[in-house]
């Protein structure tokens, strides 16, 4: 590695700073090269709104115990907060808890009133969710029938999450930790013979709003996989 190339890049954008961590070098070297970084360039950001950091570590892993360390020297410059720190390598469990995450479950049958559901991964349900009963899941949930009951997605605060019927009416929606407002919202919605209806928070991640699938298809291609 040529001497002369630098362990941390800092990149300004319109949402924010981009560092790129060089996956090279050592951990130790790049950490001091980062403190001075910062501490060089501290005149850009003493002033003003509070400004967003990317990391990317391209192919190190960073361990807890590092992101910590890297998230407290950049907080150390009052005007930043980390928004995010990615990298292309994951250790074994890691990987299979997102594999664990992402699978999808499929069942058909009639939840009952009094059933409760609980799926780790995107759940595929053909059939019924009578009132009374209520299905969760860690990812998206898709009813190929009537969801009359009780659903929440994403119960481990994914915001991205969606609920997909056939015949959209609920007593309550939840997505992540948003839960529909009141019952007069859960307006029927939704057509078995013509299109599904769709539910996902807004672009303020506040509020629950319902759609056709068709719409949805338009802003995300969350369902591709599908």
């Amino acid at each position: 590695m040529s001497k002369t190339q630098p362990l941390v890049t800092i990149k300004g954008t319109k949402d924010g700073l981009i560092l790129s961590l060089n996956d090279m070098c050592s951990y130790h070297h790049l950490i001091a090269e980062l403190r001075e970084k910062l501490s060089v360039n501290k005149k850009h950001y003493q002033e003003g709104p509070l400004i967003s950091v990317k990391v990317q570590g391209g192919n190190r892993y960073l361990s807890k115990e590092q992101r910590a360390e890297i998230t407290e020297i950049i907080r150390s410059q009052k005007k930043l907060f980390v928004a995010d720190i990615e990298t292309n390598v994951m250790t074994k469990d890691e990987c299979e808890e997102k594999q664990r995450k992402g699978q999808l479950t499929s069942l058909t049958q009639v939840v009952r009133s009094g059933q409760v559901l609980e799926i780790e991964g995107d759940f595929l349900l053909i059939g019924d969710v009578n009132p009374g009963a209520k299905i969760t899941a860690t990812g998206n949930i898709y009813v190929l029938g009537s969801l009359g009951g009780i659903a929440h997605a994403g119960v481990e605060g994914d915001h991205d999450a969606i609920i997909a019927a056939s015949l959209m009416k609920p007593t309550q929606l939840r997505i992540g930790d948003v839960i529909s407002r009141s019952t007069d919202d859960m307006i029927e919605y939704g057509n078995p013979e013509q299109t599904m209806a769709c539910a996902f928070l807004d672009s303020s991640y506040k509020k629950i709003a319902i759609d056709r699938i068709q719409s949805y298809f338009k802003r995300s291609k969350q369902l591709a996989r599908l």
